[in-house]
């Protein structure tokens, strides 16, 4: 059963559980429920876990890129009065995680990235498919991991939903272009918040050497690899992305 979703004003999102909070940040094509395991499992030990909506498709379009969402997060941190937050991060969400700590480093404790942007990323394409062309859909959602079994229907359904607008492709791309010129390489040495690094050993999207680039350049971070996994650990492998995720907070106290 999915958690309902919370309306406060101009924010929608999940929360659950009681300690310490996560605040768990989607990417360009995902959705809450990508993380609907991770988020029953890390509530009922003992931690906060809230996903917010991130606003993709709601800003203007001048203001649609990484920097906006990160501002945008800084609200909502503030609204919710979250301090010594962890971020995690999946895609353009870890890309969000670390222009959020570079800026408003004092609210974050620690950052989970997984297969975030942010050093490079292979997009879709420069190009969008015709309206409703569902076989390319779904090849390019099946590429985003290891096992093409995990494009579900209702997968492949919600990203055709998406492409299908054609102000949500406008808005995909500006975030996309955004990402490109928002290269983090020289920020990340000054980033000394505790990083869990937890990557697909076959992500073809953000591929294996951009995770050893990030264990490299942050100065503070510790990099496990999934097998058989692509784009997207903590959907692909759950249990072992949790596992590894819990682990890391008891080895740092988090």
């Amino acid at each position: 059963m999915r958690p309902i979703l919370k309306t406060e004003g101009i924010y929608s999102y999940w929360e659950q559980g009681e300690g310490q909070p996560i605040i768990v940040l989607h990417g360009l094509m995902g959705d809450l429920s990508n993380f609907d395991v991770l988020f029953n499992y890390f509530s009922s030990n003992g931690y906060k876990v809230i996903i917010p909506q991130l606003p993709l498709f709601t800003l203007p379009i001048l203001k649609t890129n990484v920097r906006a969402i990160a501002k945008f997060l800084r609200e909502f941190i503030d609204f919710k009065k979250l301090n010594d937050v962890v971020l995690l991060g999946n895609s353009l969400g870890g890309h969000v995680a670390l222009v959020f700590s570079k800026f408003s480093g004092k609210y974050v404790k620690a950052m989970v990235l997984t297969g975030s942007s942010g050093l490079y990323e292979k997009s879709l394409g420069s190009t969008y498919p015709k309206r409703g062309d569902r076989e390319y859909i779904r090849t390019k959602v099946a590429e985003v991991f290891y096992d093409p079994a995990v494009a579900t229907d209702e997968l492949v359904d919600n990203v055709m939903d998406t492409v299908s607008d054609r102000m949500k492709v406008i808005k995909i791309l500006a975030l996309a272009k955004s990402a490109i010129r928002h290269n983090m390489a020289a920020d990340l040495p000054k980033l000394n918040h505790p990083t869990c690094i937890i990557w697909g050993k076959n992500d073809m999207v953000t591929p294996p050497e951009v995770a050893d680039e990030f264990n490299r350049l942050l100065p503070d971070s510790d990099l496990f690899w999934v097998d058989k996994c692509g784009h997207a650990p903590m959907m692909e492998h759950p249990d072992t992305f949790n596992r590894l995720l819990h682990d890391w907070f008891k080895s740092r106290g988090i």
